[in-house]
């Protein structure tokens, strides 16, 4: 009866830890078309630690431009790079380079979104 109960438990902890886990694959890149205000960033899901931020990412005509990030006291803005959307996820070309940084969409709604980056940092929007 004990081996039932822990092999049961053990089945359902499974399907909920994948559930849990499911990332959203995009379509196409008009599912993330508009203006989004980064408001934190967290180095893993579970951090305590959250990074408020103050830049806006606008998602328009296939590029991204990244608006009013901090820094030594003042603000500038990122001029617009290509963005695509490839094997379900957000690939966002790196200002000078050939290299790109990937991004996984962890959670989205119409007002909200949540990102994970290649190197594990999460990134939470809300629409503007």
């Amino acid at each position: 009866m004990k081996k039932m109960n822990l092999a049961a438990l053990s089945l359902v902890l499974a399907a909920f830890g994948s559930a849990v886990s499911a990332d959203i694959t995009l379509q196409n890149k008009e599912e993330v078309q508009g203006t989004w205000k980064l408001q934190l960033t967290k180095n893993s899901l579970t951090d305590k630690q959250a990074i408020d931020r103050e830049d806006t990412w606008v998602f328009k005509d296939g590029k991204v431009t990244v608006l009013h990030i901090p820094r030594e006291g003042t603000y500038y803005d990122q001029p617009p790079v290509a963005y695509e959307v490839e094997d379900g996820k957000l690939k966002v070309a790196i200002i000078g380079s050939s290299r790109f940084d990937l991004f996984t969409v962890i959670d989205k709604a119409d007002t909200s979104m949540t990102l994970k980056g290649k190197y594990g940092g999460y990134y939470y929007f809300i629409k503007k």
